[in-house]
């Protein structure tokens, strides 16, 4: 080889620090720029929404959540089967205003009204049952505060479907520690089954109408429920023997001691969380309430560490928690935060009257803190575009 020639190549090499051809490097750096973002980050980012939906009454707010968490999901929602089950979680939210509405109506409410809409017939019940009443007036204001309570159950709901929709439940499983993967395995499943079906009922539906068969009403859906209870038949028994192929439910031999120090610790951890988490959604137990959040949240920790020890398997190409996730996450608590702060130092702002009947206000501070959590729409990378089979 002659010195020309060789000054290039010992350059060149010598320029990365490690061996790495430049083509082979950029393509590296394409792929962590167009890799997905962490499942964690979407279901940490979403649940913060939800967090933060508990917190508030005004519907003006509600609204808002639920259009920030439905931007990002029609903004970064991948083209796959599960990724359409955030339409059921929005017709559910739907049912659940519907609902509480209509118990409202028969049932009454508790909140006094002077705007009388109708008058139902009352019926007289016994006096075992004081405090229930069927019929009677209908006010506006009760009707108006059953909305108000009934929008915050269904935003929790809608931001539980923008989590479903943004995080494969595939890679979440391979997240999970090691302590919670049986159950993982028992969630994802489940979580998998229902977009899977509702996947199975569109095709199903659209295979009768291409036929010229009914696909509606109580034939129609007896003929298509027989092959979607079919279909997910087969799939439970394939997983099951995919499970059973690949070794699943093996573990490994700990003294006795060690697994009762990890019950306890995973025990007293979920309870200091549910304990905590009670004292920060109520006004009485504000002052006890992060200490014992995070003495449940480092017992927890430090159970599930001690029982991920029992648990042999191991973990192909691990999904990386990047500088992404971490704005997906804390744009999503940053949201929280805002509004903990604003229900504290505002409430009236939050929690808006109903007597005497008025318009929401919409305040301004707190729209600005929910609007961070538009954050995820714009440091994420996009989704593939879907794949158009050949006809």
């Amino acid at each position: 080889m002659r010195p020309a020639e060789a000054a290039p190549r010992a350059g060149g090499r010598a320029a990365g620090t490690t061996g790495v051809p430049p083509a082979r490097a950029g393509a590296a750096a394409r792929h962590q720029r167009t890799a997905p973002v962490h499942p964690g980050a979407w279901w940490l980012w979403a649940l913060a929404l939800g967090t933060a939906a508990t917190r508030t009454t005004n519907p003006l707010l509600l609204a808002l959540l639920v259009t920030v968490s439905a931007y990002v999901v029609i903004t970064r929602r991948p083209h796959a089967p599960w990724a359409r089950s955030y339409g059921a979680f929005v017709k559910l939210a739907l049912a659940v205003l519907l609902v509480r509405l209509l118990f409202t109506t028969v049932l009454g409410s508790p909140v006094p009204g002077t705007h009388t809409l109708l008058t139902l017939p009352e019926v007289p019940l016994p006096d075992w049952a004081q405090g229930i009443r069927l019929g009677g007036r209908v006010t506006a204001e009760g009707l108006t505060f059953a909305l108000y309570d009934a929008m915050k159950l269904a935003t929790l709901l809608i931001c539980v479907g923008a989590a479903n929709a943004l995080a494969n439940p595939a890679r979440l499983l391979k997240s999970l520690p090691g302590a919670l993967y049986e159950m993982g395995v028992a969630v994802v499943v489940a979580l998998t089954f229902a977009p899977n079906l509702i996947a199975d009922v569109q095709r199903l539906r659209a295979a009768r109408r291409l036929r010229g068969r009914p696909d509606r009403g109580l034939r129609g859906l007896l003929q298509v429920g027989l092959p979607v209870l079919e279909g997910a038949l087969e799939r439970s028994v394939a997983l099951a023997a995919a499970m059973d192929a690949r070794g699943y439910g093996r573990t490994a031999q700990l003294p006795a001691a060690v697994r009762r120090t990890t019950a306890a610790l995973t025990l007293g951890g979920l309870l200091g969380i549910c304990a905590g988490t009670y004292g920060l959604l109520t006004a009485a137990g504000g002052t006890y309430g992060i200490p014992v959040l995070l003495a449940g949240v480092a017992a927890a920790v430090a159970g599930l560490w001690l029982g991920g020890r029992r648990t042999v398997r191991t973990r192909y190409r691990p999904d990386r928690w990047d500088a992404r996730a971490w704005l997906v996450t804390a744009s999503g608590a940053a949201v929280a935060a805002l509004l903990f702060l604003a229900a504290a130092r505002d409430p009236a702002a939050l929690h808006p009257g109903v007597v005497p009947l008025r318009a929401p206000a919409l305040p301004l501070w707190p729209a600005a803190a929910v609007l961070l959590g538009l954050l995820p729409a714009f440091v994420t990378p996009a989704p593939e575009p879907a794949v158009k089979e050949p006809s």
